[in-house]
């Protein structure tokens, strides 16, 4: 007992470092993989506007199976009986009733066509000198539409601060 609770102690100082430690996560995205920082949603960057770039939706079209349900309605007979009647004059009635009954399952039918979107929509921007560091060119940083909007308006080279959603483009 004595030796459990240092223990379960260092566990939880153990789990409670590491967790500490993985900030960033990295997202599939194609051939190559694009890392994207937790850390960089929370600040805000600044640096001379040097280039924009929107990603429109990219969609495809796919088949796959078109199900419609189908319904067959059935009859069945039903036995009811009752037994009125007290001692030996007890007796047993029988009688029959017809009752409908559907049964309903989805079959395929065909095929049927419908859009997947295979990138979301992606406004991107381009910074020199992120945060004052002339060795940081060229940073791309994912915005919303309305951030890109206001960098769009801004002058060439002009000095633009924002909270980006992500990095990377």
């Amino acid at each position: 007992m004595t030796r459990r609770l240092p223990a379960a102690a260092v566990a939880t100082v153990l789990m409670a470092g590491l967790g500490a430690c993985g900030g960033a996560g990295t997202e599939a995205a194609g051939h190559g993989s694009v890392v994207k920082e937790t850390r960089a949603s929370a600040e805000r960057v600044s640096g001379l506007r040097d280039t924009l770039r929107h990603l429109p939706r990219k969609t495809v079209t796919g088949t796959r199976a078109h199900l419609v349900t189908k319904c067959t309605s059935t009859t069945r007979q039903v036995r009811h009986t009752t037994r009125p009647g007290t001692g030996t004059r007890k007796t047993t009635r029988v009688w029959y009733t017809t009752e409908h009954h559907q049964s309903c399952r989805k079959v395929r039918q065909g095929t049927e066509s419908y859009r997947r979107v295979v990138r979301p929509e992606r406004w991107c921007v381009s910074l020199d000198d992120v945060t004052g560091g002339k060795s940081r060119d060229d940073v791309w940083y994912r915005v919303t539409r309305e951030t890109y909007h206001q960098v769009l308006a801004a002058d060439a080279h002009a000095r633009v601060a924002f909270t980006p959603t992500g990095t990377g483009c």
